[in-house]
């Protein structure tokens, strides 16, 4: 499914950010925001950045964000989004993540990644890759689309594999080096194509990945 499917590619993004119009709200995941207020910043990893709203809020309030995205139109336009005061601390990389492998690549206090939505079989290497990017005592914070919104009237691909729970993420994290803060399936209202609000619900995890001692890893 993923090795041709048009919807896994830098050209198909490219050609979605190439036309003028805004793809995205401009505003941060409000699910990010919630789980990240009080974390201190350090450095971060936004992985599917789009447009770079998260990125852009996490420069704000104090973060060095890099972030990563399959398409250059995406980049471009986050770019082009940064204030000028915080275009020091974020840096834009064009990346095919699929291709990441595990123990590659620098580490971060806060790797986060906001519906990113693969095939299960896809979803967790690159998943994991994400969290081997994640420091001693740094987070991971993934929002995803929660597999009981495709029984709503908003639009979701009719594709279950390609949406998870919070558990199905956890369920993924060593248990013995990672620190479940929040599982949730975050409620939100949105509007419907016909116009009526509908309260869909957001995948949210946030973990710790827990400093292992000497000690602890001859026991």
């Amino acid at each position: 499914m993923t090795e041709n499917d048009p919807r896994f590619s830098a050209a198909f993004w490219d050609r979605r950010y190439r036309g003028t119009g805004q793809v995205w709200s401009g505003e941060p995941n409000s699910a990010l925001v919630e789980e990240v207020s009080s974390f201190a910043p350090g450095t971060a990893l936004d992985v599917g950045c789009g447009e770079g709203a998260d990125a852009i809020w996490l420069a704000g309030q104090g973060w060095r964000v890099t972030g990563v995205d399959f398409s250059a139109h995406a980049l471009g336009r986050a770019a082009g989004h940064t204030p000028a005061d915080l275009v020091g601390r974020t840096t834009w990389q064009q990346a095919d993540i699929r291709d990441w492998r595990l123990g590659e690549g620098p580490l971060y206090d806060l790797v986060t990644a906001s519906f990113l939505h693969f095939p299960a079989l896809v979803r967790r290497p690159v998943f994991a890759a994400l969290a081997a990017r994640v420091a001693p005592d740094g987070h991971l914070v993934i929002v995803g689309h929660h597999p009981g919104d495709l029984g709503t009237a908003v639009p979701r691909p009719p594709e279950p594999d390609l949406f998870y729970t919070a558990d199905d993420l956890a369920a993924d994290l060593p248990a013995h080096t990672w620190t479940v803060i929040t599982r949730t399936a975050r409620p939100r209202t949105v509007t419907a194509p016909d116009g009526t609000p509908v309260i869909v619900h957001d995948t949210v995890l946030t973990a710790r990945h827990t400093r292992i001692t000497d000690e602890k890893a001859r026991s």
